[in-house]
């Protein structure tokens, strides 16, 4: 059988195919890199941009959730950016992290701030020259290096950490304690990166993506939570999500080799806000977070979250979240049970007999509590609807986080006479609130409280109080507050 030859028509075909094929390919984009380049998602996500794809299935679970290097081949080792600073508290853009120290990527190591104002060795913090000196960050916590040297040393590629990650430089020495945890650490952390969204609104809206781990570099997970277990609850309510890592973790990656780098990084440590103006004048770390900007209702984020998970399913949630009851609310934190740093037995309670009588004069409504009788959610419940909360300087007195700060919102602290501490004093007014202190039969308030002491008897059982200047100084400032109102 002789062999097929092509017609005339079918040759034609054929060259206007193959001029075709030529045109496409001179005129369609080209990619520059390896095949295998265009499945790989790029290491520059921005987080917004995938916020607003659908929430599907396939969108969660795809390579695109894998996280891939940060690779920059044979070009420059991208710098890290320091996004804010305060003595203490540093959100850093690109930090990375070999063998268990921190790396500054930088060509301008001048406009890095002094290590002592970042980090230290993270240490137990004592008192005197000695105990300082070794607080003081060496080569081994932190290095700030330029880009020429990161490439010789980091090679080609980090592994990332990605989103938002809390780094706690700080032993546990502090971290166990339930004011501590919420109204220094947890505090200066929302307050340092709330300084991102200046706008947040009075309803707790933020732009913010949730931090998605917390790291812990020296403790361990046996050593965070306070004997109340309100630590765990704050941090649960407040991010659900959050994963939580310690110093093993961190021991982990250092023995793995491999450079890391984290996306963005709020870092806090307390040794170096201990240098910064705002902790020598008030011994608060998180005072120093308050130098950067931030919007008035920076807190309602973290407050609505934990009073909105404690009052979650009954009526009274929502309005514990997004106001308080027209009726005031008077709470007194008794600690006459604790058999440390408590009133004067007939002080407690004529005070209390002054508090009923305001209750039955006025409608106002009087809660005597000692609070390790209450379960976790009563205590985050009623807190939220307190109008003036009191009692003697202790660890209950931390509830005033919950606090929604309105004209009429008060603390009253009761000092030993002589006796006097920043912690209460300070953290009500961070919230927009008002703070007395009493030395039994006179008290004072901001601009003029006394300088700190701890007398002897601050911490013994014979604290006095006037119940009934107590009891005026409550009907003033309620009443006070129903006048500017009108």
């Amino acid at each position: 059988m002789p062999p097929l030859s092509p017609t005339s028509r079918e040759i034609c075909l054929l060259a206007a195919l193959f001029v075709g094929l030529l045109y496409f390919s001179a005129t369609f984009p080209r990619h520059k890199g390896a095949v295998t380049d265009l499945l790989r998602p790029s290491p520059h996500v921005v987080e917004q941009e995938l916020d607003s794809l659908p929430l599907t299935l396939e969108t969660q679970y795809t390579l695109q959730s894998l996280n891939p290097p940060l690779r920059w081949g044979l070009g420059q080792v991208p710098e890290t950016k320091i996004v804010a600073h305060v003595p203490g508290w540093t959100i850093f853009d690109r930090l990375y992290v070999l063998n268990g120290t921190v790396y500054i990527v930088s060509d301008t190591p001048e406009n890095v701030p002094d290590r002592r104002f970042m980090i230290s060795t993270g240490v137990f913090i004592e008192n005197g020259p000695e105990a300082e000196a070794r607080r003081v960050p060496t080569d081994k916590e932190m290095r700030i290096i330029s880009t020429e040297e990161a490439r010789r040393m980091f090679g080609v590629e980090a592994e990332r950490l990605d989103g938002v990650t809390w780094l706690a430089n700080d032993p546990k020495q502090f971290i166990t304690h339930y004011y501590h945890w919420s109204a220094e650490l947890f505090f200066g952390f929302w307050r340092t990166y709330s300084s991102l969204d200046p706008t947040i609104p009075p309803t707790g809206e933020t732009s913010l993506p949730a931090p998605r781990r917390f790291i812990f570099s020296h403790i361990d997970a046996a050593n965070w939570r306070d004997y109340a277990a309100m630590n765990q609850w704050v941090l649960r309510s407040a991010f659900p999500s959050i994963s939580t890592e310690f110093m093993d973790d961190w021991k982990e990656r250092a023995a793995l080799g491999r450079v890391f780098v984290l996306d963005r990084v709020v870092l806090a440590d307390r040794a170096a806000a201990m240098n910064g103006e705002m902790f020598l004048r008030t011994q608060r770390t998180a005072a120093n977070a308050f130098s950067l900007p931030g919007s008035v209702n920076w807190w309602t984020t973290i407050r609505n979250n934990v009073v909105g998970f404690s009052t979650l399913g009954e009526d009274t949630g929502a309005m514990s979240v997004g106001g308080v009851p027209t009726r005031p609310v008077i709470t007194y934190i008794s600690r006459q049970g604790w058999n440390r740093r408590m009133l004067i037995q007939a002080d407690h309670e004529r005070l209390v007999q002054e508090l009923y009588r305001l209750r039955d004069t006025y409608g106002y409504e009087v809660n005597i509590v000692e609070m390790d009788k209450l379960t976790r959610a009563e205590q985050f419940r009623l807190a939220a609807r307190t109008t003036i909360m009191m009692g003697v300087h202790g660890n209950g007195l931390t509830a005033l986080l919950w606090m929604r700060p309105t004209p009429r919102s008060t603390v009253m602290e009761f000092f030993y006479p002589g006796g006097f501490a920043h912690d209460y004093e300070y953290t009500t007014r961070a919230l927009g609130m008002v703070h007395y202190g009493f030395w039994g039969d006179r008290y004072f308030t901001r601009p003029d409280v006394p300088p700190v002491a701890y007398p002897d008897g601050f911490q013994g059982n014979s604290i006095p109080i006037d119940g009934a200047l107590v009891a005026e100084l409550c009907h003033e400032r309620l009443t006070l507050s129903e006048e500017a109102d009108d």
